[in-house]
């Protein structure tokens, strides 16, 4: 590992650091949330190159139980996450942004040093679980929204693809916010589930309708929706784009649907008529999460309704195998310490 990392983020099972920078900060890690990268990594899915027998996840929510002299935003007892990306801070950073749990180790660990400048402080009214599932999937859906900035309570659609952390995430927010919401899934029972949390909720089965934007066209009276957070890949742009109204924006965020689509680049006009906005979403900077965080001290939104089941430290193999199979709705926990 390059001495670059190290320097920003080190992993220690000592509960006492025999040393630490004066910018170091050590955390004791109590829960830890995967997100589909973690899998797809050990399945040769991901398309990115991740150091050899690393340590996995990119998230979770930690306690402060040690920092070096000059550390000034944190104290002991803090409840903090690092950000996903270690050198991606305000969106001006230039060079390798560092994923955690994959150009650099990850968090399932019992453990670990991190610079100062690579923390956020976590609400203080979420649990360890809840918290653990901001860094990546919160993030990546406040980012893809806008932090809601567009959207119009009780007039704005948001079309969701699937019920992943980033979905569930998203929809929580649009839930608190007032905003109509279109989630599709090939279940009509986690349809069910999810229509139960609020009247704002629309579920779309893609099995069933194989015309999704059809079916979206329809749900908003011809209106189309507002913005439409892509978990799918490349494979669903067209039906997005039909599926979209004027001046709306597609946030692609995933991968799901692999690497190949059957469409001619000439759909990609389409978007000048709407017109639309097609963007790319790698989760984001420290700032972002700084944001979210603030957001949700203000609002309070619950976070239980993320967490679809809790793994022990010791059945982390079988959370990584659970997440693979794709039978969760929202988020699964590996709990790490009390």
């Amino acid at each position: 590992m390059p001495d670059a990392v190290t320097e920003v983020c080190s992993f220690s099972t000592e509960t006492t650091p025999k040393s630490l920078g004066p910018k170091d900060v050590l955390v004791k890690v109590h829960s830890v949330s995967l997100n589909f990268r973690d899998v797809a990594m050990l399945h040769g899915q991901y398309p990115i190159s991740v150091i050899d027998k690393g340590i996995p996840a990119s998230d979770a929510a930690t306690e402060v139980v040690a920092v070096g002299s000059d550390v000034k935003k944190f104290a002991v007892g803090d409840h903090v996450s690092p950000n996903f990306f270690l050198r991606y801070l305000t969106g001006e950073e230039t060079g390798g942004r560092e994923p955690l749990g994959g150009d650099v180790d990850g968090v399932l660990a019992e453990y670990a040093v991190f610079k100062e400048e690579a923390l956020v402080k976590l609400p203080d009214y979420l649990s360890w679980d809840e918290a653990s599932t901001i860094p990546c999937a919160g993030v990546t859906a406040w980012v893809s929204l806008d932090g809601l900035k567009k959207l119009k309570p009780g007039k704005s659609y948001v079309l969701l693809e699937g019920t992943g952390g980033v979905s569930m995430f998203a929809l929580l927010l649009l839930i608190d916010a007032g905003i109509n919401t279109i989630i599709t899934s090939s279940s009509d029972a986690k349809i069910a589930q999810l229509e139960k949390l609020s009247p704002l909720i629309t579920g779309v089965n893609y099995k069933t309708h194989g015309d999704v934007s059809g079916e979206v066209k329809r749900i908003t009276g011809g209106r189309g929706v507002d913005i439409v957070i892509n978990n799918s890949g490349i494979s669903n742009i067209p039906s997005n784009i039909e599926s979209v109204g004027t001046n709306a924006d597609i946030a692609i965020v995933g991968f799901l649907g692999g690497w190949d689509a059957d469409w001619s680049p000439s759909e990609l006009l389409k978007l000048i008529f709407k017109p639309a906005s097609l963007r790319g979403i790698g989760v984001g900077t420290r700032l972002d999460f700084e944001n979210l965080s603030a957001y949700l001290a203000e609002r309070k939104i619950a976070l239980k309704t993320l967490i679809d089941k809790v793994f022990a430290f010791d059945e982390s193999k079988e959370a990584f195998d659970y997440l693979y199979s794709g039978r969760h709705v929202g988020k699964l926990i590996i709990k790490v310490a009390e």
